[in-house]
């Protein structure tokens, strides 16, 4: 009895702190929920998705990471496991998202090198820059598409070439992009031979992209088992409650058992976006 009032007191001293340092923060976490925003807005909208009500949505999300918190900690009985749980919540839609996107810029990446080509016999073929930008938009594939007809609506609207394809560059973050961009530009104000020029980069993306491809096949055997030892400690840890349920059940009812379930998480996730990082090289 004594026990659960100390820990129900516990509970709303940490509860009292919380809301006095959210209270003397406030300006900081303003400022972290404006960061989050504008982080999660770019990535949404790189990938063509509304982004209507998205601080509404974040609301949402801390809400409910603040009720995971404390579901583990007046239901649970455990500190370490509310704030472990509470933070993966937080953190992992967030990577979700970032993972998403990256995928999203990888898809056009790797559609770039044939519009680029399809773009050079377009002007060879005499046709002036804003058609060849219109038969990109109609005849490449998705998602790439989808750039190509916002840059030639927005041309046609009367908006410039120039501030087109640069919004464009920063929409999509992609060094590829961005060359072509530029060749695009320079033909633009310059002149030049735009088809040769346009050609000479495809060539240089297409190597880039043989070489991605051949390190991604590289690794993929270690980017499964990077994956595979990811999930082996949960897997064993079934296998040892059937081996050994009293000890193994100590893990969830001790503080020491759950301290070590939480490092033992903690660590686990660390290892593995750590082998991600060494799987994925930047060419």
């Amino acid at each position: 009895m004594m026990s659960d009032v100390g820990f129900w007191i516990a509970g709303l001293l940490i509860g009292a702190g919380v809301a006095l340092a959210a209270l003397t923060g406030r300006g900081y976490f303003d400022d972290a929920l404006d960061w989050l925003e504008r982080d999660v807005t770019e990535k949404l909208r790189r990938m063509r998705k509304t982004t209507r009500h998205v601080r509404r949505w974040l609301f949402a999300w801390l809400v409910v990471v603040a009720c995971v918190f404390l579901g583990f900690l007046i239901l649970g009985h455990s500190l370490i496991f509310a704030v472990l749980f509470a933070a993966l919540l937080a953190c992992g839609p967030w990577y979700l998202l970032r993972r998403m996107a990256e995928r999203h810029r990888r898809r056009i990446e790797d559609q770039l090198a044939d519009a680029m080509v399809a773009l050079a016999n377009a002007v060879r073929a005499g046709l002036s820059l804003a058609q060849s930008m219109e038969i990109l938009a109609s005849q490449c594939p998705k998602p790439i598409n989808a750039e190509f007809h916002q840059i030639v609506a927005e041309y046609k609207l009367g908006k410039p070439l120039d501030r087109t394809l640069t919004e464009a560059k920063e929409r999509l973050h992609s060094e590829n992009f961005a060359l072509f961009a530029a060749a695009l530009l320079a033909s633009h104000e310059s002149g030049g031979r735009l088809n040769e020029t346009v050609e000479r980069i495809a060539q240089s993306v297409l190597e880039l992209q043989r070489l991605e491809r051949k390190v991604a096949s590289e690794t993929a055997q270690a980017r499964k088992s990077a994956i595979y030892m990811a999930m082996a400690p949960a897997l064993i840890l079934v296998v040892y409650y059937f081996v050994d349920p009293e000890n193994t059940t100590l893990l969830f009812t001790t503080t020491v058992g759950h301290v070590l379930l939480a490092f033992s998480v903690l660590l686990n996730v660390i290892a593995y976006l750590w082998a991600r990082v060494i799987l994925t090289p930047d060419i």
